[in-house]
């Protein structure tokens, strides 16, 4: 599930995501379980709105290290 995002082209990190979201570049958006409650509140929202789907993965440093980047991170998402 997780190869595209391997793979792809993507943005890594909330705000990038958020922006990314809204301006209708992602196909797929990805959320760590253990993100903020905010920041958690803040992708869903902006997926709902925008009807991209949502990817859960269990922690933010197995979301960084499926995104190929040495931090833990909260949100990322596919591009189109």
């Amino acid at each position: 599930m997780y190869e595209k995002l391997k793979e792809g082209r993507k943005v890594v990190g909330t705000r990038r995501l958020v922006r990314a979201l809204l301006a209708g570049e992602v196909q797929e958006a990805y959320l760590a379980d253990d993100a903020d409650l905010f920041i958690a509140r803040e992708v869903r929202d902006a997926c709902n709105k925008m009807g991209v789907r949502l990817v859960v993965v269990p922690t933010k440093a197995e979301l960084g290290k499926l995104c190929g980047v040495e931090v833990k991170t909260a949100a990322a998402g596919l591009l189109r």
